[in-house]
C-alpha cells in the first residue's frame, strides 16, 4: 500500500513560516569566501550507488555521538558519520541529539537538581564533566560529550566524511553562522572538504536556508518528507530531501529525484534510520541515494550482497 507523501509532512512545514529570511540575513558576513566548485561534468547513474551513513556514529556498538562511536564506524570500514550539533549554555558547539542531557550522560547524578537538565543551561565545564558512555556499557565508561571542534578533528583524523545536522536550530539562534565559522576555523570549508567530504542538513527549512545563504557551496539536505508540489521550493537552497524511510515509497523517490536542487543536479534522498538488512535492501531498490544506521556494517554488507556499489561519497554539488 503506498503511502501518501503528503500526510506523511515530518518536518516539511517547520520553519515554513519563517522559511525565507530577510535580505539583510542575506546579506550578512559569510562565514567564509565562496570557493566555487564545478561537477557539472561528474554526473553519473545513481541508480545502484548507495551511500552507507553512521547515525550518530556507528551507534549500535558504541554511545551515539561520541568519539567512540565516530572510531566504531571507522573501525567497520564506513567512511560517512552522521552527528547532531547543538549550543552550551556559554556558547559552545556540542555534540549530542536530544535538547535534554539526562538519557545519554550521568547528568542527574552529578547534578541532581537542575531538572529538566536541558543543554542550553548548561555551561561547557559542567558538560564535560559528564560521562556519557556508562549508559551504553560499562566498557565505555568516562567518554566525555564531545565538543564540535573535537569531534571534527576525529572524523579528520579517521579520513571520514561528515553528515552533520543542526538540531533543534530554533532554540539556538545563529547557530548556522556560528557553526559554519567553527567548521571553517577546522579546515572544513575548504574546496575539497566541500566537495567531498561535508553535508549540512536540519529539519528546520530556515536553518537550510539559512546555510545555504551563507555558504552556497556547501551541501544542504532537508529532514522530513515534504509534499512533492511543495519540492521546487526546497529546491531553491537544498540539495538533498532525508526522510524517515517509514514514509516513501519508490514513486516518492522517483518523484524527489526529478526535481533539480539548489546546485541544478537532481535532488538525492538519504533515508533514516533502517538498521536491519533486508529493510536495507528494500530501500534501496526504491532509489534512495543513501541510508542512514545505526548498524552501518549490516546495512552496507546487504546493500552489496544484493549487488549495490556502496561508495565512499555521494556526487559533488556544484
Amino acid at each position: 500500500m503506498r503511502i501518501r507523501p503528503a500526510a506523511a509532512l515530518t518536518g516539511a512545514l517547520i520553519g515554513m513560516s519563517a522559511l525565507f529570511l530577510s535580505p539583510a540575513a542575506a546579506r550578512a558576513d559569510q562565514a567564509d569566501p565562496v570557493d566555487h566548485v564545478d561537477h557539472a561534468d561528474q554526473v553519473t547513474d545513481q541508480s545502484r550507488h548507495t551511500v552507507t551513513v553512521a547515525h550518530r556514529g556507528a551507534s549500535a556498538y558504541a554511545p551515539e555521538n561520541t568519539l567512540a562511536a565516530v572510531d566504531a564506524a571507522d573501525d567497520l570500514g564506513i567512511t560517512w558519520v552522521e552527528n547532531d550539533v547543538q549550543r552550551t549554555k556559554d556558547g559552545e558547539l556540542i555534540v549530542m541529539h536530544d535538547t535534554t542531557l539526562n538519557r545519554t550522560t550521568d547528568v542527574e547524578e552529578v547534578f541532581p537538581d537542575r531538572a529538566p537538565w536541558k543543554i542550553s543551561d548548561f555551561t561547557i565545564d559542567e558538560i564535560q564533566q559528564l560521562d556519557a558512555g556508562s549508559w551504553f556499557s560499562p566498557k565505555f565508561a568516562g567518554e566525555g560529550v564531545p565538543t564540535l571542534e573535537d569531534y571534527l578533528d576525529r572524523v579528520e583524523h579517521n579520513h571520514q566524511k561528515l553528515l552533520l545536522e543542526l538540531k533543534a536550530p530554533e532554540l539556538y539562534p545563529d547557530i548556522e553562522r556560528q557553526t559554519l565559522r567553527e567548521l571553517r576555523r577546522a579546515g572544513w570549508l575548504d574546496r575539497r572538504h566541500v566537495q567531498h567530504k561535508l553535508i549540512v542538513q536540519s529539519f528546520g527549512a530556515d536553518a537550510v536556508k539559512q546555510v545555504h545563504d551563507l555558504r552556497p557551496d556547501v551541501k544542504t539536505g532537508f529532514l522530513g518528507t515534504p509534499a512533492v508540489e511543495d519540492l521546487e521550493t526546497y529546491a531553491e537552497f537544498a540539495d538533498q530531501i532525508n526522510p524517515s524511510y517509514k514514509t516513501i515509497d519508490a514513486e516518492y523517490v522517483d518523484a524527489v529525484h526529478e526535481v533539480d536542487g539548489a546546485h541544478g543536479r537532481p535532488f538525492e534522498v538519504y533515508a533514516w534510520t533502517v538498521n536491519d538488512a533486508q529493510t536495507a535492501v528494500d530501500v534501496a531498490h526504491m532509489g534512495v541515494n543513501g541510508i542512514i544506521t545505526n548498524n552501518p556494517d549490516v546495512v552496507r554488507d546487504a546493500l552489496e550482497d544484493a549487488g549495490y556499489e556502496v561508495p565512499g561519497a555521494p556526487a559533488a554539488v556544484s
